[in-house]
């Protein structure tokens, strides 16, 4: 299962992460974000000691959300060397995960 962050340790360990991080920006009554959730969790597993995933809440870190102009959910932004990478919007296949990623 893919770790949630939240606003008190965001810089930790999204911004100041080394190596590639993927945060999915979700809410707990999204149903487009239960669904992504499975495969955010393979990705995670695949991806192990090479990129972090985490989710954060939009919720319970709205200072984040709005940090990144985050308007709907799920939204997906990799992170490196604690800038933004890439970003999409909505439901996405795996490959396009581990494609964020690399």
């Amino acid at each position: 299962m893919s770790e949630i962050v939240s606003s008190s340790d965001f810089q930790a360990k999204v911004l100041d992460a080394q190596g590639p991080v993927l945060v999915d920006f979700f809410a707990t009554w999204c149903g487009p974000c239960k669904m992504l959730a499975p495969t955010l969790d393979e990705v995670a597993q695949e991806v192990a000691g090479k990129a972090q995933v985490y989710k954060l809440d939009i919720d319970q870190s709205p200072d984040i959300a709005q940090r990144y102009g985050v308007m709907s959910v799920p939204t997906l932004i990799a992170f490196e060397g604690g800038q933004v990478k890439k970003q999409a919007i909505g439901v996405q296949p795996k490959q396009v995960l581990l494609d964020m990623l690399s």
